[in-house]
């Protein structure tokens, strides 16, 4: 039986919105935006959220390299410590490590997720990266923003704006995480 047909899942897919050319193309315009808001690649490192923003972090350093021809630092970096839905997750939350190799002070970072929701995700990616250094700035870049934020938070960098209701979920797939670049609209049931 197929994953998506076993009966404990509870989301129906409605639509594809994302394939993988227009995946590819998202993240080469977010790269050129990035390029052009910054003024060049000069102090600037992308930090991706784990697991898939860190994934898209290291696709949008590509990016930025074949077209400035330097390559900008990428680090990945772990929230479960810093949510506020911690005790909600799991008894037993797994944590990942957060590499970043490199000091963010005074440094213009791109923070780097796949879906902006609520906002909550970015927060707790806010205060996890305060707690590493201070840097210059932080930029959000998102490969979907689905709106219904409950704090007020909002992308510099957006693949690709996709009004839902709070019935629907967006699963962003990615090759390196999942096997297939898309993004689909999933109707939950339940």
């Amino acid at each position: 039986m197929a994953p998506d047909a076993s009966p404990l899942n509870a989301a129906r897919e409605k639509a594809k919105l994302l394939d993988a050319d227009a995946i590819r193309r998202a993240v080469v315009r977010i790269a050129h935006e990035i390029i052009e808001y910054n003024k060049g690649v000069e102090r600037l490192a992308l930090v991706g959220v784990r697991t898939r923003g860190a994934v898209l972090a290291q696709r949008l350093a590509k990016a930025i390299e074949q077209i400035e021809g330097r390559r900008v630092p990428v680090g990945a970096l772990d929230i479960t410590l810093y949510r506020d839905d911690l005790s909600r997750l799991s008894p037993n939350p797994i944590v990942q490590a957060t590499d970043i190799s490199f000091d963010i002070t005074d440094l213009r970072l791109v923070l780097v997720d796949d879906v902006l929701f609520a906002g909550r995700t970015v927060r707790a990616a806010l205060d996890a990266l305060i707690d590493l250094g201070r840097p210059e700035a932080i930029q959000l870049a998102v490969l979907v923003d689905r709106g219904h934020r409950e704090l007020p938070i909002r992308a510099d960098y957006v693949g690709k704006n996709i009004p839902t209701s709070l019935k629907e979920r967006v699963e962003v797939r990615l090759q390196e995480t999942d096997g297939k670049d898309e993004v689909v609209l999933e109707e939950n049931h339940g």
